[in-house]
């Protein structure tokens, strides 16, 4: 049997490692890669995000062979962008983006766009571009203000974390919940089997810990 390759997640978001684990899959090594996430001019949403999940995944994979390993690795990258319209909402980082954010979701329909990238040791790249479609319920002033209270959108594309409390204002969803949050484990799972990695191998041991 082929030994399998290493797996490079190029992100520090918890998030997402927590999302990789829930399919039986830990990365032998997380390289964060912080890069400008400003869109370009005239850029859409869904090429914004696909820029910057191979932008992610470059700067990763150079970091790490700048560091003395992953010559032999599978580079992940991930970026989630969310837009009303043609419009990119930012990841809120202070209380009047946050507000912003909420006032533009309430009550409308918005997209998400998680795009994936990955790298092989040989320099080939595979992507794949997932869009979601939600719509929140229209939100009260003490809902807003309850939420922005929790803080819990800091640093959230949109200004709103769907795993989280924002979880109760979603009125429809049509594409993929595990995008949303940050890695669709449909499409990762079918990008990393395709080039060679075991998605499967911690299963059996996974069922075995659960009494299955």
């Amino acid at each position: 049997m082929a030994s399998r390759p290493d797996l490079i997640l190029a992100s520090a978001s918890p998030r997402r490692l927590a999302l990789l684990n829930q399919i039986g899959i830990e990365p032998e090594h997380l390289v964060p890669a912080h890069v400008d996430e400003t869109p370009e001019k005239g850029e859409l949403p869904r090429k914004l995000a696909i820029r910057l999940a191979d932008l992610k995944a470059l700067t990763a994979q150079h970091k790490a062979r700048s560091a003395g390993f992953g010559q032999g690795a599978l580079v992940l990258a991930a970026d989630t962008v969310v837009a009303v319209g043609r419009r990119v909402l930012p990841k809120a980082e202070t209380m009047e983006e946050a507000t912003e954010c909420l006032r533009l979701l309430s009550g409308r329909a918005h997209r998400v766009y998680t795009a994936l990238t990955v790298l092989t040791p040989s320099g080939q790249k595979r992507q794949r571009l997932v869009e979601t479609r939600l719509r929140f319920k229209r939100l009260s002033t003490r809902e807003m203000e309850a939420y922005l209270a929790s803080a819990e959108w800091r640093d959230k594309a949109g200004g709103y974390a769907i795993q989280g409390i924002a979880g109760a204002f979603v009125v429809k969803l049509s594409g993929s919940y595990t995008a949303v949050v940050g890695l669709p484990l449909l499409e990762t799972a079918q990008l990393l089997a395709g080039e060679g990695y075991p998605v499967h191998f911690n299963w059996l041991n996974q069922s075995t810990l659960s009494g299955v």
